[in-house]
């Protein structure tokens, strides 16, 4: 059983930067699409960017593509999400996934492991 936790979530101004890491344990990531939601009140959990088991198939929603960007480091179990140009819009807490297959397999309902969440604030 895979655990995941996220950490590198803040306070930070509109137009600044943040870079989230999410830890595993338990297993390797290596065979795992792994994945970034985001939730905030009010609205269902979202996924902003997922990849595939090696990171060479990556997937962005529209509201960040070109903002955000996944990368994996699968030798240190270690998932990323740099985000750029951020906006209040993005306010949440972003959950880090984990999913048997493609990054097609990241739906709410087939994750097989979600991290505790860490919250990103952004300023106005």
């Amino acid at each position: 059983q895979i655990q995941l936790a996220e950490s590198g979530g803040g306070l930070v101004q509109a137009g600044g930067s943040l870079r989230l890491s999410c830890s595993a344990s338990g297993r390797t990531l290596s065979s795992l699409a792994m994945g970034w939601f985001r939730q905030s009140p009010g609205k269902e959990r979202e996924l902003v960017a997922a990849s595939s088991w090696s990171g060479g198939t990556t997937h962005y929603a529209d509201t960040v593509k070109g903002r955000f960007t996944i990368d994996r480091d699968n030798a240190k179990n270690m998932v990323y999400l740099q985000m750029h140009s951020l906006k209040p819009e993005d306010t949440a807490v972003y959950y880090c996934a984990a999913a048997q297959g493609s990054w097609y397999a990241l739906t709410l309902n087939n994750v097989d492991a979600w991290g505790q969440g860490t919250l990103v604030t952004v300023s106005s």
